[in-house]
C-alpha cells in the first residue's frame, strides 16, 4: 500500500486515479532521462556526417582558402594587446550607429560568398562565418558579437588541434528567432599541404537538420 499523510497526522491511502497518475510520472521522468542521451548522441552523429560529407567538401572553395590566407598575412604581425583592441572596437560598432571595421568585413568577397552560401542552405545554417590563424574574423554572413574567437573553444579545439578536429557546441535556443540551434566547428586546411590555416563555424538549425 501507499500512503500518504492526512491534515492531522494520520496516514491516508493514496486513490486509484492518484496512483496511475504517479505511476505514469515516474514512468515519463525514466523514459525521458533514458531517452535523453540517445538524442544527443543522434544529434551529435549527424552533426558530424554533415561535417564530414557536404562540409568538408566546401570549406576548401578557393574564395575561403585565398580570403584566410591574405588576412594571416596581413595580421601575423598583431600583438595580443592589437587584436584585443580590435575586438574592443567590433564590439562597440555592434551597438554603435558608425559601423567602419563591421561593414567593411560584411562587403568583402568571402562574406558575400558566405551569405550565398547560408541563403541556398535552405534554412540549415543560421549563420558561417570564417576564423584566421589568430581567432579573428576574416568573413560572415552575419555579424557576430565580437571580432576574436581565439579565446573560444570552437577555435582552440579545430584550428589548434588540426586536420581532422570537430567541434559541436551546445543547443541553445537563440534569444531573437528563437530557433534551436548548435555550432558546428572545423578547422580550414591548406589545400596542399593540409595544414589548418584557419577554421569556419556554421550554425545549424538543428530541427532541419533532424530532417
Amino acid at each position: 500500500m501507499d500512503f500518504r499523510e492526512r491534515p492531522g497526522g494520520r496516514p491516508a491511502m493514496l486513490k486509484g486515479k492518484d496512483m496511475r497518475f504517479r505511476t505514469f510520472l515516474i514512468g515519463t521522468i525514466l523514459a525521458a532521462a533514458v531517452c535523453a542521451p540517445a538524442a544527443a548522441d543522434t544529434l551529435e552523429t549527424a552533426m558530424t556526417r554533415l561535417a564530414e560529407t557536404e562540409l568538408k567538401l566546401w570549406i576548401r572553395h578557393p574564395t575561403i582558402v585565398d580570403a584566410i590566407r591574405a588576412q594571416n598575412i596581413r595580421s601575423r604581425t598583431l600583438t595580443l594587446d592589437e587584436i584585443l583592441a580590435l575586438d574592443r572596437q567590433w564590439r562597440a560598432e555592434t551597438i554603435s550607429v558608425s559601423k567602419p571595421m563591421i561593414q567593411a568585413l560584411m562587403a568583402n568577397a568571402l562574406s558575400s560568398f558566405l551569405t550565398q552560401k547560408k541563403r541556398t542552405g535552405d534554412g540549415l545554417y543560421t549563420e558561417i562565418f570564417v576564423m584566421d590563424n589568430k581567432g579573428l574574423n576574416v568573413g560572415q554572413s552575419d555579424v557576430t558579437s565580437d571580432y576574436w574567437q581565439g579565446d573560444e573553444e570552437m577555435w582552440q579545439k579545430t584550428f589548434l588541434v588540426g586536420r581532422g578536429a570537430i567541434h559541436i557546441g551546445p543547443t541553445q535556443r537563440d534569444k531573437s528567432t528563437r530557433v534551436l540551434q548548435s555550432q558546428l566547428t572545423l578547422p580550414v586546411p591548406d589545400p596542399v599541404t593540409g595544414t589548418a590555416i584557419g577554421a569556419i563555424t556554421f550554425g545549424i538549425d538543428v530541427s532541419r537538420l533532424a530532417r
